[in-house]
């Protein structure tokens, strides 16, 4: 009977000698209470004021237009073609973007959603719009403070008081704060170039 077969490792013939090809270790995410709960009153603020804006565009609530009027001045920004489905997209969009930012669910790619609609908002009301609430109720103020809000929250991720808490973008959250920032980008320019006359 013969002896097992013995496997002799003779090394490498590299002059380096070779690394390791494990993963390193997860770094878990740093600990402050009080970013958290920063980003949670961010959260809350922005989140809330779209999912307002939103029931007020679709079911008319708390003063809001509803469909038919939003529908109309949709058509006066230069969106005619089809604007009562534009109309609904956009309140169903702000409302569903707007509690999932208030849960801290997803959050990057909801705030893209927020940011890319306040984007086309200022790029349709610049040139003719008063940017002071008070000089005209139409006025840009509320859009920038909105849109500003719903990118911070895009790059800064929802914090741990959220839904999201473990989640990779959480854990690094510029690699995906820049695709969704390209997500925007991309709904911008189709809105603005297939769907404004």
């Amino acid at each position: 009977m013969s002896e097992p077969t013995r496997s002799i490792d003779f090394g490498t013939f590299d002059s380096e000698p070779s690394t390791s090809t494990t993963r390193p270790e997860r770094r878990p995410v740093p600990s402050n209470g009080a970013a958290d709960i920063g980003l949670l009153i961010l959260r809350f603020a922005v989140g809330g004021l779209f999912l307002a804006h939103g029931a007020q565009k679709v079911f008319g609530m708390w003063g809001g237009l509803g469909i038919t009027r939003t529908a109309e001045n949709l058509a006066a920004y230069g969106f005619v073609a089809q604007q009562t489905s534009l109309a609904w997209a956009l309140g169903i969009v702000e409302m569903a973007a707007g509690a999932f930012v208030v849960l801290g669910l997803f959050t990057p790619l909801a705030a893209a959603g927020l940011l890319a609609i306040k984007v086309v908002a200022l790029l349709v009301k610049v040139p003719a719009v008063y940017f002071f609430a008070a000089q005209a109720p139409d006025a840009i103020e509320l859009d920038i403070l909105m849109g500003a809000g719903a990118a911070a929250l895009m790059f800064a991720g929802a914090g741990r008081i959220a839904l999201d808490n473990g989640r990779t973008w959480l854990r690094r959250p510029m690699p995906y704060a820049v695709v969704c920032l390209v997500v925007t980008v991309a709904v911008v320019l189709v809105v603005m170039l297939t769907l404004r006359r």
